[in-house]
This record gives C-alpha cells, structure tokens and sequence, in this order.
C-alpha cells in the first residue's frame, strides 16, 4: 500500500551522498526495496530499523525518517 505521507529516507541518503544499492548493502535489504519505500510503500518495521541504523541515524530518530501519519 503506497503511503500518503512520504518518509524521508531518499532524504537521508542524497545527504549522505550513498546510493540506494549501498544504503541496501548496509542495510541488508535489496536495491528494489529502497527504491520501493523511498517512491512511499510502505514496510516492516524490522525493514525500517535496519534502513535507520543504516543511515548513520539511532533508533529514537525514526520518526524524522518515517514520520507517523496523524
């Protein structure tokens, strides 16, 4: 299901100058499941995690990068 409110990973990334196939590496995900939540599907919480930590970012920062929906 695609998520009316976008998150912020593509954010994150393109501020870390990391590709999607790296945050994937890093994250242990695949490429497709980047580009996949980045165009706003949504994802397991596990998912979100390791996309977090990934990012450089901690665990209590994950609502700037997967904003809860009011």
């Amino acid at each position: 299901m695609v998520d009316n409110k976008k998150n912020c990973v593509r954010k994150f990334r393109e501020e870390l100058l990391v590709s999607k196939a790296e945050l994937a590496r890093k994250a242990g995900v695949s490429p497709l499941t980047i580009d996949r939540i980045e165009n706003g599907f949504d994802c397991r919480v596990d998912t979100k995690r390791k996309i977090i930590l990934a990012l450089g970012l901690k665990l209590t920062d994950k609502d700037k990068v997967f904003p809860e929906i009011a």
